[in-house]
């Protein structure tokens, strides 16, 4: 079940041992930042909660990078590591681009009941151990991956299925199940989950994309399932599709796309949540200003493209010119040399005046 790492490919190896592990915030648990290439990462084990029955790994980008406008091609391999017999250790190589969009990617392990097994040598007197081997290169080559690892391809976004079986290679959003809870008598946990606040079934077929983007904002803010754990379900399914529209808005709108009838959609609707959801936004709000302003972003692009383009043809212009000087200097010192010859010795008469002649 281990892949041998590619050959050829400069890694760099980065090992998180994780003791008492059963103690630690299942929740949030991420190592601490490190560097490699330059870059700083962390390591995620993603999520543990009483709805997801698989052990997952994820590596982020942990950079204080803008929304937009950078890119990482990265390959790299992710590895749970056996500590009974090293050989069957599980490890899952991929090459993928981080982004703006896209700053964290992993992929299931293996079912919790065998991680937690000590006999299977992955939790081994509570410890684990994870390793992450990153080439941070344009030019990391395509692998092969062996029949039992497959490629890590998801976001981060699409964390939270609940694996039906063992052999299970790939994961993605939870978008089944409803909630068991009676309208107005959610109790207060801090395992409460988004499936049990609102009614998945009843959303559009639109509104269903929504939930994977739920789910992982509300993981890493569980703020968002407290405050309204005291609302009537209609309010809750309100204010949570709300927040699932900004987020889709947010998730696939390009800059480039988004129009005059988009922003005022956008402002609309994010002045309504943050007015009367409830939520605490204030993680949010930096994405949503961008996505407003970036029509006059575009706008001062679109003007500084026209000036840079108006500069360029300047140049070419003045070069030209300079070119068409240089030339006529070179004619000037020609005719001025050739003048200066013919003058020399050179008497001038009056041309109007008659030649005459002597009277002697």
């Amino acid at each position: 079940m281990v892949n041998e790492l590619t050959t050829g490919v400069d890694f760099e190896k980065f090992s998180w041992k994780i003791e008492d592990f059963s103690k630690k915030n299942l929740m949030k648990l991420r190592s601490k930042p490190f560097k490699i290439r330059g870059c700083t990462w962390r390591l995620l084990v993603y999520p543990l909660r009483r709805d997801v029955n698989h052990f997952s790994v994820y590596l982020m980008v942990a950079d204080s990078l803008p929304p937009y406008g950078w890119s990482r091609n990265t390959f790299f391999k992710l590895a749970l590591i056996n500590q009974v017999d090293r050989n069957k250790s599980i490890a899952k190589e991929t090459q993928q681009k981080f982004n703006g969009g896209y700053r964290c990617w992993g992929s299931f392990f293996l079912n919790l009941t065998d991680f937690n097994n000590p006999k299977q040598g992955y939790l081994v007197r509570n410890t684990c151990i994870i390793e992450a081997h990153i080439c941070v290169s344009d030019l990391a080559p395509k692998i092969q991956v062996h029949p039992n690892s497959s490629p890590i391809h998801d976001s981060c976004d699409q964390a939270t299925e609940e694996s039906s079986s063992d052999d299970r290679d790939t994961i993605s959003p939870r978008t089944s199940g409803s909630s068991t809870a009676a309208e107005g008598e959610i109790q207060g946990s801090n395992n409460l989950t988004l499936r049990e606040l609102i009614d998945f079934e009843s959303l559009g077929a639109e509104e269903q994309a929504f939930i994977p983007l739920l789910e992982e904002v509300c993981i890493w803010h569980p703020n968002l399932i407290k405050c309204q754990r005291e609302r009537t379900r209609r309010f809750r399914q309100w204010a949570f599709t709300s927040l699932g529209h900004v987020l889709h808005f947010l998730k696939t709108k390009r800059v480039k796309d988004i129009n005059e009838e988009d922003i005022k959609y956008l402002h609309g609707l994010w002045k309504e949540l943050v007015k009367s959801s409830g939520f605490d936004l204030a993680w949010l709000e930096p994405y949503v200003q961008l996505a407003l302003g970036s029509r006059a972003y575009m706008e001062r692009a679109n003007q500084l493209k026209k000036l840079k383009d108006k500069v360029v043809a300047l140049e070419i212009k003045m070069k030209r010119l300079r070119g068409e000087l240089a030339a006529a200097e070179g004619e000037f010192e020609v005719a001025r040399r050739g003048l200066s010859e013919v003058r020399r010795g050179f008497n001038e008469m009056d041309l109007n005046a008659a030649i005459g002649y002597a009277m002697f």
